[in-house]
């Protein structure tokens, strides 16, 4: 059973409405709860973004049956909290039995049981967010706090960047030995229960293979000469020691599936065999390639995580962070600081391949009223350029030439330079949301969960936004409302 959320006074606390909040305080959950606190007094905007959430909640159930799980609007909260104040799930956890103001907001009251509130509850429960809900719900927010400045959507500015996936750095070595200590184990399984006899060494062989990946790793790191004809001599063992394993494994799938045991769990056991071995198997391949035949191996045909297949690798000249393995995120800012609109990359899509379909999309966002915009080089074709002009009145689009750069910027217009000008706040709001809202690395799983996480980030970042310019509305010498982004 769940509800949207609950109209009913308590004794115990104060209506949402009027939950105190600390403006001298400099703590970023301040600035989120008064953001929080605005949606929920919005009667129109509370059900648009309740009524999303709840769809995703009770896509395929009823509502009203079961046992009381949590309202949908602290499902909300809960989902701006995490990541807008940058919150692991314990954090999170502990939060909301301890911190008296976010209480206040997720209407609970002191002598209610927060035994609902678990770590793995909430986790639980924001995992069954979709992308598109988020998306939405973001469109919302920044709607309703767009409403609050006439000039916030008639500029943007756009940037890209890398957000790291959670994985070690890779290398085939260390990706087959993650590939052997997944699939070795559940082999084992698999023999007990087809009664077969054939894994008693398996932890012996598994150390061979770590051996092997600790061997090639300290001498990939040395500065030896002849360290080339080594490191093939161990790929060579290693690859022969991998596939020999895969080869049992199979011959075991074969002898377990015609010996005929009647067994979800068999069934269960072979299909993630099979899943851990083809992913070792592309691994193999690329590694035979590339040390043994001494071949350049494009991306496409790289894997550079076992558990997070969708990570790429990028190179994009960043000082101190040459290679960054992840996936490419396109960002909007509008004029009052908002996340407008986000987009997540497809893995070979590069910045100008993307540009002019994702400034359609937020110009449609922004209802036709964005005037100016600013993108960085990297942006920049003709063909880009003649297109952004069609659906801006004064894109800023800098070529990518030295020369070209300082001879448009020599004769371009005054919005020109003055957009041009602007264009660094977006790489601080940028460095902002790595720093505050968790995009330096994202710490779910799955390419769903990463773009789940993606969206929570900016749900947050946006609702953070939104508090700010209240507060500031309110009381623009107090702590909670000092900022260092300057007036447009």
């Amino acid at each position: 059973m769940r509800k949207a959320y609950s109209p009913q006074r308590r004794f115990d606390c104060s209506p949402i409405a009027e939950v105190p909040l600390n403006f001298e305080c400099r703590d970023e959950i301040i600035p989120v709860l008064a953001g929080l606190q605005y949606v929920y007094t919005d009667p129109q905007l509370r059900r648009k973004v309740v009524r999303l959430i709840g769809e995703d909640l009770n896509q395929d159930t009823r509502r009203d049956v079961g046992r009381p799980g949590m309202d949908d609007w602290q499902v909300v909260v809960l989902a701006a909290v995490r990541l807008g104040c940058n919150y692991d799930y314990d954090k999170l956890q502990d939060q909301v039995e301890n911190h008296r103001s976010l209480r206040g907001i997720l209407g609970i009251g002191d002598w209610e049981n927060l035994d609902g509130f678990t770590w793995r509850r909430i986790r639980d429960t924001l995992c069954q967010l979709k992308p598109d809900t988020i998306a939405n719900i973001n469109h919302c927010i920044v709607q309703a706090g767009q409403s609050l400045d006439d000039q916030a959507s008639q500029s943007i500015r756009a940037d890209s960047f890398v957000i790291e996936t959670n994985i070690h750095y890779p290398t085939e070595s260390s990706l087959l030995w993650d590939g052997v200590r997944k699939f070795v184990p559940l082999c084992i399984e698999l023999a007990k229960l087809g009664k077969v006899d054939r894994w008693r060494q398996s932890k012996h062989l598994m150390n061979k293979v770590k051996e092997l990946n600790r061997n090639i790793s300290r001498i990939s790191a040395s500065k030896n000469a002849h360290k080339k004809d080594a490191l093939e001599s161990l790929y060579h063992d290693l690859l022969g020691r991998v596939e020999s394993l895969i080869s049992r494994a199979r011959d075991l799938q074969n002898t377990v599936k015609n010996a005929g045991v009647p067994s979800s769990d068999v069934w269960l056991l072979s299909r993630r065999i099979t899943t851990w071995i083809e992913l070792t198997e592309q691994v193999c391949d690329t590694a035979r390639r590339r040390v043994l035949l001494g071949e350049t191996v494009p991306n496409r045909d790289k894997l550079f995580s076992l558990f997070e297949t969708h990570t790429q690798l990028y190179r994009r000249g960043k000082a101190g962070t040459p290679n960054q393995f992840g996936r490419l995120v396109l960002v909007f800012e509008d004029g009052a600081g908002f996340i407008s609109h986000y987009h997540l990359m497809d893995r070979d899509a590069q910045d100008a391949e993307v540009i002019v379909e994702q400034t359609q999309v937020a110009q449609k966002k922004h209802g036709g009223q964005i005037i100016t915009a600013s993108f960085d080089r990297g942006f920049y074709s003709p063909e880009n350029e003649s297109e952004l002009s069609k659906i801006i009145d004064h894109p800023c689009l800098p070529p990518r030439h030295p020369a070209q750069y300082a001879e448009r910027l020599a004769g371009e217009s005054v919005e020109f330079r003055k957009a041009r000008k602007r264009h660094s706040g977006v790489e601080s709001a940028i460095g902002a949301a790595q720093r505050g809202n968790g995009l330096k690395r994202c710490r779910d799983r799955t390419e769903l969960g990463f773009e789940r996480y993606f969206g929570l980030a900016v749900l947050g970042r946006n609702i953070h936004t939104l508090g700010k310019i209240l507060i500031s509305r309110a009381n623009s010498s107090c702590e909670a409302a000092r900022s260092q982004r300057k007036a447009a």
